[in-house]
């Protein structure tokens, strides 16, 4: 079929069946090289939603993404981990599927045809003209989506897109569109594997850019991560240690009482000039 669109061509591989377990793992593998390629083409793009993302934070904004099925999941995903990693409250960085949190696990039927579903899932967060929407879809044609952003922009709401077809329509309504353009997949339309990798690697790079440029990060450290295990803990003595040089049972007293490292380094560092 003629200009069928990138994410539902013919695979480069054929009789996948027949290959051995290294030929299958060898020809992923090769296959997903090509991601980091994607990505580097479409950086200027990633740059101007991360600077449109951060100038309406910076003055209390959130950022929105709705997606469906493996998209929607990403940016799910993407928003859970923002408060662990960055000490961020939870409603910084929202994600939406198609379907609700059940879609999560198991597949929603009909949920990303429904238009206006979208619309009505963000105003449950009294989404304004202060926040940043982003929709991410592999095809560029989820009509979950794409009603969802036509609606934030009627409402003045800067919107942003994350798409693996060029052209899409999902493209065409939003302000700021990023087209990772991956190539076909190993196993024909199964947009899980490369389209998937570079959504969660743009999605990686958005957020952490614009937790940084929040103060987020000091150094190349996350100072503000939430302590809520053993292994954060261990890690946030260790940062201590580098930072304050100071020895480990110290380091354990001052997190303990001051519950983040951020806060310790706010409230003893002085005390050691």
């Amino acid at each position: 079929m003629k200009n069928k669109p990138t994410t539902e061509q013919a695979s480069n591989y054929n009789n996948l069946e027949k290959m051995s377990t290294l030929e299958l793992l060898t020809n992923i593998n090769n296959e997903d090289k090509t991601v980091p390629n994607a990505i580097e083409k479409v950086i200027p793009e990633i740059e101007k939603l991360v600077d449109a993302i951060y100038s309406k934070m910076k003055k209390g904004g959130r950022l929105f993404y709705i997606g469906a099925g493996t998209s929607g999941r990403l940016g799910v995903l993407d928003a859970s981990e923002c408060p662990p990693t960055f000490g961020v409250p939870d409603n910084w960085v929202i994600g939406l599927i198609a379907g609700g949190d059940t879609a999560l696990r198991k597949a929603i039927e009909n949920a990303e045809d429904d238009a206006d579903l979208s619309w009505s899932d963000l105003s449950n967060y009294n989404i304004t003209n202060k926040d940043v929407l982003v929709g991410i879809a592999a095809s560029g044609t989820t009509p979950y989506v794409i009603g969802g952003l036509k609606k934030a922009q009627e409402n003045n709401i800067i919107t942003g897109c994350i798409v693996c077809n060029e052209n899409s329509p999902l493209a065409e309504v939003a302000d700021i569109s990023i087209e990772l353009i991956v190539g076909p997949e190993f196993v024909t339309g199964s947009t899980r594997m490369k389209a998937g990798t570079a959504q969660k690697l743009a999605l990686n790079m958005i957020t952490t850019s614009v937790m940084i440029k929040l103060g987020r990060v000091k150094g190349n450290k996350m100072v503000h991560m939430q302590l809520n295990n053993k292994k954060l803990v261990n890690r946030g003595v260790l940062m201590l240690m580098d930072e304050l040089h100071i020895d480990q049972e110290l380091a354990s007293e001052l997190l303990d009482k001051y519950k983040s490292v951020k806060n310790v380094l706010d409230n003893f560092k002085s005390k050691l000039i």
